[in-house]
């Protein structure tokens, strides 16, 4: 029982480790020498039709839809609330790169229908 009690309890601290790790590669604020580009944000097989067998965040950029990497859906509240990602398309300002076919987000903000701003360009030197 005290095995079964130790290798629980060091399943939990790794996990919760790892998550923690995952989040620092999210900056709080964007890079304000690179683009913010405002985007469709939902579950990918739920609301944009990516194949997959499990909910997970995705973004719509230019009409394509894209996994996130950098953030996952349930850094983001409950994604089968009335608002969640499962049942909802939101808008979020996002700054990363596309690779591998992947969304790579460096910084992921949900926002307000009623405050989206057209997109920050950096102004050039």
């Amino acid at each position: 029982m005290k095995t079964l009690l130790t290798v629980f309890s060091l399943t939990i601290i790794s996990s919760t480790i790892m998550a923690q790790a995952k989040l620092e590669k999210l900056h709080v604020s964007p890079d304000p020498n690179k683009v913010v580009q405002v985007v469709d944000a939902s579950c990918g097989e739920c609301q944009f039709d990516l194949p997959g067998k499990s909910c997970d965040l995705a973004v719509r950029i230019n009409g394509k839809s894209y996994f996130v990497d950098g953030t996952n859906i349930d850094d983001h509240g409950d994604a089968h609330a009335k608002e969640g990602f499962c049942e909802a398309v939101r808008k979020a300002e996002v700054q990363g790169e596309i690779v591998n076919n992947r969304f790579k987000a460096t910084y992921f903000k949900l926002i307000d229908d009623n405050s989206i701003k057209p997109p920050h360009i950096p102004a050039k030197n």
